[in-house]
């Protein structure tokens, strides 16, 4: 698994070892108020936050992103840790805050003359840290960072949000994956995993550019085309001329990047949207076939091309097949810390959009 392969690309073994984790086993005693995660939140502290603020992503060569800072930063401001909250802030502003507008550059490595090598930002990461924000701006009464977020929302919908024609001689707004390397002769290259329409409403209600409001009700409407066809895929090309199809060069296929989609789908209280029930039916035939949990699959065939033992793409399962069922209970697997960055971290946020947004989902 690669999930940066294509970015990295376009733009220029799971044991974790030890992270200095005594000074976050000490952040696990900040929490400034209960709330149900604040068990897992706790243990996944332990496993990918270094005391420094820095949140790891081993597999992916120890690195650190906007993606997974402004995650940290999300989950941080949403359970009520504000100590973690400003660690992973500082951070991220001493070393991915390095552009000449607000936006982050997307990727830090370690072990590197030259930490930063690439200075594009990438839009999803600043949209969470955006919102990430605003939600912290609220749960610890600190105006001033609402006032950040609205910097990095205006430098965001500058710089990532193009008009496209339909195929009807319309209009709609594009919320491309970064500043540069995404536009090509034939159109704009997308990854549908980066709208997060939740984020993008709160964005723009705390912000007042609607731009956030209109990109998302466009993505949507693009998600729900492409349902048609089959699963969402990670890339798709939008053609200058109008239309949009899977991007073959990108994967044409449903894997790490577009396994989110549904996820934030219902998050954002769309658990019926045609995307989720598509997801639902593919996650079906593979239990069907009792192939275990699969990550990679044929966005037409449903054929499962990877499988994963971890537990957060399982939990990811059990909250999209609850959701999109309308049932009661969803078989979401207790958190565990003994899984890589990406799925633990999709694991809370599954448990969180449970929590959030479909409460009769919940964990058996």
């Amino acid at each position: 698994m690669n999930r940066r392969h294509a970015l990295a690309a376009l733009l220029s073994a799971t044991a974790l070892p030890p992270l200095g984790l005594s000074g976050t086993a000490a952040l696990a005693q900040t929490v400034v108020s209960p709330h149900p995660l604040a068990e897992a939140w706790a243990l996944w502290k332990t496993g990918y936050l270094a005391e420094d603020g820095r949140v790891v992503d081993e597999l992916q060569q120890g690195a650190s992103h906007s993606e997974s800072q402004s995650y940290g930063l999300l989950l941080a401001a949403t359970i009520g840790d504000e100590a973690a909250f400003d660690l992973i802030d500082d951070w991220t502003m001493r070393n991915l805050a390095v552009r000449e507008d607000r936006l982050l550059a997307w990727r830090w490595l370690p072990d590197m003359a030259n930490n930063v090598p690439d200075l594009n930002n990438a839009s999803d990461g600043d949209l969470f840290y955006a919102w990430a924000l605003i939600r912290g701006a609220e749960r610890f009464d600190r105006p001033a960072l609402r006032e950040r977020a609205a910097g990095i929302a205006r430098d965001l919908a500058a710089t990532c949000m193009l008009t496209a024609t339909t195929e009807n001689g319309g209009q709609r707004l594009l919320f491309v994956p970064a500043a540069a390397g995404f536009e090509r002769e034939e159109g704009n290259v997308l990854n549908l995993s980066y709208y997060m329409p939740r984020a993008m409403e709160d964005v723009a209600e705390a912000t007042g550019i609607t731009a956030f409001a209109e990109a998302s009700r466009d993505g949507i409407g693009i998600m729900t085309d492409l349902a048609i066809q089959g699963l969402i895929p990670d890339w798709i090309t939008v053609a200058a001329a109008g239309g949009y199809y899977a991007d073959e060069e990108l994967a044409d296929r449903n894997g790490y990047e577009a396994m989110r989609v549904p996820l934030f789908l219902i998050w954002s209280g769309f658990g019926n949207h045609p995307a989720v029930r598509r997801q639902a039916e593919a996650l079906h035939a593979a239990e069907m076939a009792e192939i275990p949990t699969p990550t990679v699959m044929d966005r037409v065939t449903y054929a499962v091309r990877e499988t994963s033992p971890d537990a957060g793409y399982a939990a990811l399962g059990g909250l999209v097949t609850c959701a999109s069922s309308g049932q009661s209970g969803a078989a979401i697997p207790r958190f565990r810390v003994d899984q890589p960055y990406y799925p633990a971290t999709l694991h809370l946020f599954a448990l969180l959009a449970q929590i959030e947004a479909t409460q009769s989902c919940v964990p058996i």
